[in-house]
């Protein structure tokens, strides 16, 4: 039963955000009757909300659970000052990232009104080879994710994603090597984005903070107080 239950709270996705019945029949191959039975008893639950029109979205009481989650919700309130001030530094999007299996999930979005337009936003994923804090991630996370990122294909969003073997590995290198990533229009056109690592005092990194910006900004000034970011919420982290 929790294993159908999961099936049909996760055929809700940011672009699908709210199912009928039917749909939630043919995205999880569950029988109808099934699916009213599951949906009855998670609206009891409060994990999912009916809609007037019969249409069902996630409920706010997944959310409260979420946000109890440790490695979320100890992490978001360490980076929190220091996001905010790299937020009031650049008035752009300031992003906090980790990873979940071959994604980057974004635990954390600061963003002002009129900043430039992004895919990411808090609790939605991105491809690890296409986002500056996945790619950061990527790069301290070991030669077998490594491997499975590269099984997995190196899927291209804009001319600039990087969908190459070694063009991913050098700027891996480049990562390890430097501490911090630029990416202009990997994910979306008309985008630059800064990237850098929040690690343990063991030097294992545990997420990565970035700030997004319009492509034709010169991220020169952006690179040291990302770094300071991430270096204040290094410091913070258990």
């Amino acid at each position: 039963m929790l294993g159908r239950a999961f099936l049909v709270l996760g055929s809700f996705t940011s672009e699908r955000p709210r199912l009928s019945q039917s749909e939630l029949s043919r995205r999880t191959r569950l029988p109808l009757p099934t699916v009213h039975r599951l949906c009855r008893q998670l609206v009891a639950n409060g994990a999912l909300e009916r809609v007037d029109d019969g249409h069902y979205e996630i409920g706010v009481r997944l959310w409260e659970l979420g946000a109890l989650a440790p490695r979320a919700h100890g992490l978001r309130q360490v980076a929190l000052p220091y996001l905010e001030d790299l937020y009031e530094a650049t008035r752009e999007n300031v992003q906090l990232v980790v990873r979940e299996d071959l994604e980057a999930l974004y635990i954390e979005r600061l963003s002002a009104r009129g900043a430039v337009t992004v895919v990411g936003r808090a609790g939605g994923r991105l491809p690890l080879h296409a986002s500056s804090g996945g790619l950061v991630l990527l790069a301290f996370g070991g030669k077998d994710l490594l491997d499975e990122v590269l099984a997995a294909g190196l899927e291209r969003f804009t001319p600039s994603t990087i969908t190459t073997e070694h063009r991913l590995r050098s700027t891996l290198d480049d990562i390890r090597r430097t501490g911090w990533v630029t990416c202009r229009e990997h994910l979306n056109i008309g985008t630059l984005a800064v990237a850098a690592p929040v690690s343990r005092s063991t030097g294992e990194v545990v997420a990565a903070v970035s700030v997004v910006v319009p492509a034709e900004k010169d991220p020169a000034p952006l690179i040291p107080a990302v770094r300071a970011a991430a270096r204040g919420i290094s410091r913070g982290v258990a």
